[in-house]
């Protein structure tokens, strides 16, 4: 009897199953794409075009929609299945079992436009029924930025009942970045772990490991335990951002042991500089869009560079050779230290201390927004021609092409001493006299 039982419902099963694959055959929805296009352009106010509209049975009944396009190329979608529950469209309340997206791509100008494509119309009549979206699910999904592009990633969103995600969890496909986003208290819990990865906007800086925890919600996030590792150092501290009255951002650091060979030309192509950094930068600005902050970004901290090479400029030879124009080279130093201060777009090293060896110097250094230096550094070089002397040195040029030279009055002095005194003794006492004469009559001040 149980056998007979069994056999019936195999063929049952089997009956169904070749229904659902064979019904679509016979009913198409593709006379309904025009219509589609239509209100999905009217509701976004941009073209929309559609290659084909289908049914589908099996595993589910669902409507398979491919080859989307919005704008002009701004969202490209390969394929969305729309998988219903059949029960709930009797009911006033339609409800969507999923929504499976594939190879969605979204450019700079998609991204922006979503506030208003999302935006509800306040004199638009309430709709007949209501639709609940249950889960939302993006495979091979890539965004394309000004300059970047973040992906290919997939993502599986679940949605309560009124529509709020329930949880969101993000995974590129390289298994490098995982984000993970789970509501609490009215807010959202935000979890990140990524490993070799670079992040899709600003400087591409490699983390080794790089681990976020924190809150948001629809204005601002907090992001309160942020720890990375790169470059052979680590980078602890906090961050926050708010973004519903423009863009508001602040943060501070621990950075300790990161060596700045590699980091540094991200940042500036053209600088060579590398040492083991220590600092605790503290950082803040306000600008009405992401675009304009680093122009009013504010950000200062004492630093430590240990064990490091500074290319482009010698200051041994330029405080050693003082009747030579010409300090190109390269300056390796056991610590350079002092403090560092960006205001909008100029940067100022005050305090500045550099010891190797026989080399000692300090001094204040500006770079102006348009890379130019300025500034003073006296130099102290203890062997050669100049032993004990101290040589004021004017700070110059360019970021890419920095120059250090000795004062007028250190130049004269020395080129009267060797001619008094010959090389040697004559050059540095002639450069102290120099020196001495500059500060009485306030040369300082004037330069």
């Amino acid at each position: 009897m149980k056998m007979k039982w069994l056999k019936r419902l195999i063929l049952l099963f089997a009956v169904l199953v070749a229904v659902l694959a064979v019904v679509p055959l016979f009913i198409s929805i593709e006379d309904y794409r025009p219509r589609i296009e239509q209100l999905l352009a009217e509701k976004l106010k941009e073209p929309v075009t559609i290659k084909r509209v289908r049914l589908a049975g099996l595993p589910l009944p669902h409507v398979v929609v491919d080859g989307v396009e919005i704008g002009k190329a701004d969202v490209r979608v390969g394929r969305i299945a729309v998988t219903p529950d059949l029960l709930s469209m009797l009911s006033d309340t339609k409800v969507i079992r999923s929504i499976d997206i594939e190879g969605l791509v979204l450019n700079q100008r998609a991204l922006d436009s979503i506030p208003a494509w999302t935006r509800v119309d306040p004199k638009a009549k309430p709709a007949a029924f209501k639709v609940q979206v249950r889960a939302i699910q993006l495979d091979d999904a890539l965004l394309q930025l000004q300059k970047t592009t973040f992906g290919p990633f997939d993502a599986r969103i679940s949605l309560a009942t009124n529509g709020f995600p329930e949880r969101a969890d993000i995974t590129a496909r390289d298994g490098k970045f995982r984000a993970k986003v789970i509501p609490s208290g009215g807010k959202f819990g935000i979890e990140v772990d990524a490993k070799g990865w670079r992040p899709p906007a600003g400087p591409p800086i490699l983390f080794d490991e790089l681990q976020i925890k924190g809150v948001a919600s629809t204005s601002d996030a907090n992001l309160s335990d942020i720890r990375a590792k790169l470059y052979g150092g680590t980078v602890t501290g906090a961050s926050s951002v708010a973004w519903q009255k423009g863009l508001q951002l602040k943060g501070a650091y621990q950075v300790n042991g990161i060596e700045l060979r590699d980091l540094v030309p991200l940042f500036s192509p053209q600088t060579k500089l590398s040492g083991r950094l220590t600092a605790k930068p503290v950082f803040s600005g306000s600008a009405p869009s992401a675009g304009q902050l680093q122009n009013v970004l504010k950000l200062e901290t004492p630093f430590d560079i240990r064990d490091g090479v500074l290319q482009g400029i010698d200051i041994q030879k330029a405080a050693s050779s003082l009747l030579s124009k010409d300090s190109s080279g390269q300056t390796r130093f056991d610590m350079l230290s002092g403090h560092y201060a960006l205001d909008r777009g100029t940067q100022r090293i005050t305090n500045l201390k550099v010891a190797s060896g026989s080399l000692a110097a300090e001094g204040n250094v500006t770079i102006a927004p348009s890379k130019a230096l300025s500034g003073r550094i006296n130099a102290r070089v203890g062997s050669g021609k100049l032993a004990s002397a101290t040589v004021p040195l004017n700070v110059s040029g360019t970021v890419d092409s920095p120059m250090a030279l000795p004062t007028g009055a250190s130049v004269t002095g020395a080129a009267l001493g060797t001619a008094v005194l010959g090389p040697g003794v004559g050059t540095s006492v002639g450069a102290k006299v120099g020196n001495w004469a500059e500060g009485l009559f306030g040369g300082d001040k004037k330069k």
